[in-house]
């Protein structure tokens, strides 16, 4: 089994960030595609790299905790808060785990905002791993 997975899914909509005035049912239709979204990219990764992510599975059920690092790319310099960023990530984190099958309450979040490196429609760069990151 690879030491690390590696994953790049799509930035959060506008409407998935906290400091969004949108109507609820509009949030919960952006959080519902957005968790969609993340779900199908991750499975396609985990098919074209043939993860084993029942061993992964098998580790977490084992006592080992995922430490998950992502890297968020913005799409362009606005302002942002890294809480927000975050919080707007919340769907895409749930169908992360709905794709490799594993609770999201084992994952030990690592989280990044890359301000300064702006990608053409922004990105949220995923590698994960069972070992913890050295001091």
């Amino acid at each position: 089994m690879p030491d690390k997975f590696q994953i790049i899914l799509p930035w959060p909509t506008k409407a998935l960030s906290p400091n969004a005035r949108v109507h609820w049912s509009k949030k919960a239709k952006a959080a519902k595609r957005y968790r969609y979204d993340c779900r199908m990219t991750a499975l396609e990764y985990i098919r074209a790299g043939k993860w084993d992510v029942k061993a992964l599975g098998d580790l977490v059920a084992g006592g080992y905790e995922l430490h998950v690092f992502i890297d968020f790319y913005p799409p362009n310099r606005l302002a942002r808060d890294d809480d927000n960023v975050i919080a707007a990530f919340k769907s895409g984190r749930d169908g992360l785990a709905g794709a490799l099958g594993i609770d999201d309450c084992h994952f030990r979040i690592h989280p990044s905002l890359k301000r300064d490196e702006v990608v053409v429609g922004g990105e949220v760069r995923v590698v994960i791993t069972t070992k913890a990151p050295s001091a």
